[in-house]
């Protein structure tokens, strides 16, 4: 836990050195040879467009398995990735992965209501585990997540590809060294508009909560790691929905602030009826942001000086490597549960304010 300013600076310089020095393709590591082998669980959007094609990219860690509950993907993904009868399972029979020496990871890539059942499974069968963020729909769940892992003597981290990405390494960094002075206040955002109406995001059974849930963690982590403390209270509204039908079972738009020890303000917004997408803190001496601050790419970094002069790179090949070098050091790596958890209990306050009309709500 993070106690004062000193600690989270102490922290983020460690993270920010080792994500900043993290190899990506190309770059050889002295004396490293082994490769990890990962095996993704859910083959949707985001494992098929954009993990997959990362793993290409990595330097550590390498694509070596499949989980899958839709038998029909199978033959693309053998084809295009090479992968073993052997190494491909479905929800049922996850659990004799344990006998697979070819997988040292799962990464948990299915709707919200099922990363702990699987991160537990996975655990239990001895792997190490990435889960896509939210870690779970829930603190309980979250802590039995890490409680498994750690009893399995496993790492698990959490999908937090930013903590790798040299744009938010940089929010980290003008922060940390008060290049501006002292930050005083985040605006934190982030929304888009929610198409079909069947997808899982919009049920409340798979994705325990709407876009607060989906891409409004976003915000509350660049708010966290660009202030450099812990919220200690929050107060949160939500508004009245334009599509109620469609929105019946989540919010549809929400707003939410959040107050650091040091008198920080966060103030924040995530919808799923248009788009925003941003991260901006202003210090005593002057300003710094990203636009498109959480895509994949296309990340727009300016300060009150000027812009901001840094290469893109494979956000999701980056953490993936970060991740798995950790493991093959053994060492705790940057985005742990206990990371994961924090926001949770951010979210659950956040839902507690908005039943409570907004009321300022102690966090945990």
């Amino acid at each position: 836990m993070i106690h004062n300013r000193r600690d989270f600076l102490q922290l983020s310089a460690l993270a920010g050195a080792a994500a900043l020095t993290t190899p990506l393709a190309g770059f050889a590591w002295p004396g490293q040879q082994k490769k990890l082998g990962i095996a993704l669980i859910g083959l949707g959007g985001y494992a098929t467009n954009q993990l997959a094609p990362a793993l290409l990219q990595t330097q550590h860690i390498e694509l070596r398995g499949i989980v899958t509950g839709t038998p029909s993907k199978i033959p693309v993904w053998v084809e295009k990735y090479k992968i073993p009868e052997k190494n491909i399972y479905n929800y049922d029979n996850f659990d004799k992965i344990a006998d697979n020496k070819d997988i040292d990871v799962v990464y948990v890539v299915l709707p919200n209501s099922m990363h702990a059942e699987f991160t537990i499974r996975a655990a239990k069968a001895g792997k190490h585990v990435i889960c896509e963020k939210p870690m779970s729909v829930s603190v309980k769940e979250g802590e039995a997540m890490i409680a498994a892992c750690k009893k399995a003597g496993r790492q698990l981290a959490i999908g937090y590809r930013l903590h790798y990405d040299p744009f938010h390494l940089e929010m980290m960094r003008l922060s940390r060294e008060k290049v501006f002075g002292e930050v005083k206040l985040v605006e934190a955002s982030d929304g888009f508009r929610a198409g079909d109406p069947a997808q899982w995001r919009l049920h409340h059974a798979l994705s325990g909560g709407g876009p607060l849930m989906d891409v409004g963690i976003y915000a509350i982590q660049g708010a966290r790691y660009t202030i450099g403390l812990e919220p200690t209270y929050v107060t949160a509204q939500a508004f009245p929905k334009t599509d109620p039908q469609k929105f019946k079972d989540i919010e549809e738009s929400l707003a939410w602030q959040l107050y650091f020890p040091n008198g920080a303000i966060a103030n924040s917004f995530s919808t799923y009826i248009t788009n925003v997408n941003r991260l901006y803190a202003a210090a005593e001496k002057g300003w710094f942001e990203l636009n498109r601050a959480y895509g994949y790419k296309g990340q727009e970094g300016r300060t009150s000086q000027g812009p901001m002069q840094i290469t893109p790179i494979n956000q999701q090949a980056a953490h993936m490597d970060g991740v798995a070098k950790a493991i093959l050091e053994n060492r705790p790596n940057n985005v742990p549960g206990e990371e994961g958890l924090r926001d949770m209990k951010i979210i659950e306050a956040i839902y507690a304010s908005m039943a409570a009309a907004g009321k300022k709500l102690k966090i945990g």
